[in-house]
């Protein structure tokens, strides 16, 4: 009977030595966690956790601890991102604002300091006063669409689309312009019904933005087409062009806010930059997608889709 005491409690002897030994080994670990998280958030750095342990319970805690610290520091990385961008929006902003008003109040000065001008004269300043106060205007419009966009302030609902209609009416209305300026125009819209899931008024703008932008960006290929088709899913657009097209190295980029080539700035690509910021925040409230493969002189094509509704007579 002794024998089985001494037994027992050499046995609990262990044990709890075991679990000293254990929890001793669990605080220290706890403690090392604890200063690394504290250094890793007062220095900000972009390390992860690595502790060495069989604690069979820590190493679960560990692995969440790492993905919670790399969800952190992805969303600093896309804060810091936007804070740049933002930074380069204002900036254009006030270069895109101060230019026109700059030459509006110019020439006001001009007609101001001339009271007799003759009618004719004061008339044509008076249309180029008109025009750049409807650049500022609209301008400013954009940076309006876009803030609500990005807020979710415009509400956008979806329904059932006739592609094959709205399509052709966009297209249509940009034709007498393209084939006046000698532009070979090709259009390829199926006569099989096609409907998809959107919002026609943000559609319209879309196409609208796609071709005007094509003219704009792709005029010196003398050429823009526009398809429309379909696979069982989804229904595509294609808007294409035939211009100096946009190099790979910036073809991730051109719908960020503001990003705009360097030679946007000359008046021959003038433009604010958010153009194409706008049309792919309106595929995207419309559960699409949108997106480019450009081949300089060749083929420049923004590619829609859509998600395809089942057509029913």
């Amino acid at each position: 009977m002794v024998i089985a005491l001494a037994v027992l409690v050499l046995i609990l002897l262990v044990v709890i030595a075991f679990q000293y030994r254990a929890n001793r080994a669990r605080s220290s670990n706890l403690e090392q966690i604890h200063n690394k998280l504290h250094e890793i958030i007062v220095e900000g750095t972009s390390e992860k956790l690595l502790v060495f342990t069989e604690d069979r319970a820590l190493i679960p805690v560990l692995i969440e601890i790492n993905h919670l610290l790399e969800h952190n520091q992805q969303r600093a990385a896309n804060y810091l991102k936007m804070e740049q961008s933002m930074r380069k929006m204002i900036s254009n902003i006030s270069h895109d604002l101060k230019t026109p008003l700059t030459v509006v109040l110019g020439y006001l000065e001009t007609i101001n300091l001339d009271p007799d001008m003759n009618v004719e004269e004061r008339m044509v300043l008076l249309s180029k006063v008109y025009t750049k106060a409807n650049e500022v205007l609209e301008l400013i419009r954009q940076f309006f669409d876009l803030a609500r966009l990005e807020s979710g302030d415009r509400p956008i609902p979806l329904s059932r689309i006739h592609m094959n209609d709205i399509c052709g009416k966009n297209m249509l209305a940009f034709y007498d312009t393209l084939t006046g300026k000698g532009f070979d125009v090709a259009i390829e819209i199926p006569d099989k019904p096609l409907l998809a899931w959107g919002n026609e008024e943000a559609l319209d703008r879309v196409l609208s933005n796609l071709i005007a932008n094509a003219i704009q960006h792709g005029g010196e290929g003398m050429a823009v087409g526009f398809t429309l088709r379909c696979d069982d899913e989804f229904v595509y657009m294609d808007v294409w062009d035939r211009g100096k097209g946009i190099d790979e190295l910036h073809q991730d980029r051109v719908f960020e806010r503001m990003y705009t080539l360097e030679d946007s700035r000359n008046k021959s690509y003038q433009g604010s930059g958010l153009g194409l910021t706008i049309t792919k925040r309106l595929v995207e409230a419309q559960e699409g997608t949108i997106n480019i493969h450009s081949k300089p002189y060749e083929k420049t094509v923004f590619t829609v889709k859509l998600k395809r509704v089942a057509f029913t007579a």
